[in-house]
């Protein structure tokens, strides 16, 4: 994307950052150069010269202010790209372009047509702001934390500021997997949970397309261990593991004390690769639309 308007792409990202000593979210951008290169990733800013930040005060709030993904459209149809922000809440806000890659400092928070706060459900928006229906107006698709691909619908119409029914399910959240289950690529059928998405003519057919990518944990139980066997052995550990926990949130008083508490908590963390092995990973998905 094109931010500042000289012709060559650039690449915007989140980042979980410290701004005067307070966990936020800054937004980063790496300027392109005409033979392909990109300059050192730079904090984005508003008009004013400081970060651009979503504005959430409090405790309560921070997870609100820490952003996931900046996406550069023109948003109110005034001809100049703005910003269209997720964050770890699951909410979206945007800030109004000025034009050169310029944004004025404080974001406005978007809103449904009902008034109240377009979130997904889940946490984690992951705002891609396009035409989804092709009546012209700007729609919000975005993965979630919980799993699957939701889209806002704009009833505005072209060349209107947007205004957004609630997110409905465009891909259905996959089925959740309780850890400790064993899973193999093979059991797969489609994404699992935290979601992100990209929408493209992947197949040329002129109809746009979904790829999703997600995490997941796969589990193997050890060598030689019968699905029996490791079903045991893992609530065996669960047991373990929980008592200490349990251990470890009472211990008080001196530091010796509060080190042993650790060093078993980590022990008995520690001990599942014994009997199971682990490989935290995530695949992509490709949705062709009909």
């Amino acid at each position: 994307m094109d931010i500042d308007g000289d012709g060559i792409p650039d690449i915007l990202s989140g980042s979980y950052s410290r701004n005067d000593g307070e966990m936020a979210g800054l937004f980063q951008v790496l300027r392109g150069n005409k033979d392909g290169t990109f300059q050192k990733a730079e904090v984005l800013k508003g008009t004013d010269g400081e970060p651009l930040i979503i504005p959430a005060k409090g405790e309560e709030k921070l997870t609100e202010k820490i952003c996931t993904r900046p996406f550069a459209v023109d948003f109110d149809g005034d001809g100049q790209l703005d910003l269209v922000v997720g964050n770890f809440s699951g909410t979206f806000y945007w800030f109004k372009g000025e034009g050169k890659g310029k944004f004025l400092p404080k974001p406005e928070q978007i809103m449904t047509n009902d008034g109240a706060p377009l979130k997904i459900p889940g946490a984690h928006s992951d705002p891609f702001v396009i035409d989804w229906n092709g009546d012209g107006a700007v729609d919000i698709l975005s993965g979630s934390s919980n799993g699957g691909v939701w889209i806002a619908e704009n009833i505005a119409g072209k060349g209107k500021m947007p205004a957004f029914k609630q997110f409905r399910e465009l891909i259905k959240p996959g089925t959740r997997i309780e850890y400790g289950q064993p899973l193999s690529e093979n059991d797969l059928t489609g994404p699992t949970h935290a979601t992100r998405i990209w929408v493209a003519d992947v197949n040329g057919d002129g109809k746009l397309d979904l790829i999703v990518g997600d995490s997941v944990t796969l589990v193997t139980p050890g060598k030689g261990l019968s699905k029996e066997e490791f079903q045991k052995k893992f609530a065996k550990w669960q047991e373990d593991f929980k008592a200490a926990q349990a251990a470890l949130s009472k211990s008080s008083g001196d530091a010796k004390t509060q080190k042993a508490a650790m060093d078993e908590y980590r022990k008995v963390f520690d001990s599942r690769s014994q009997f199971m092995k682990e490989e935290m990973t995530g695949f992509v998905w490709l949705y062709t639309q009909k």
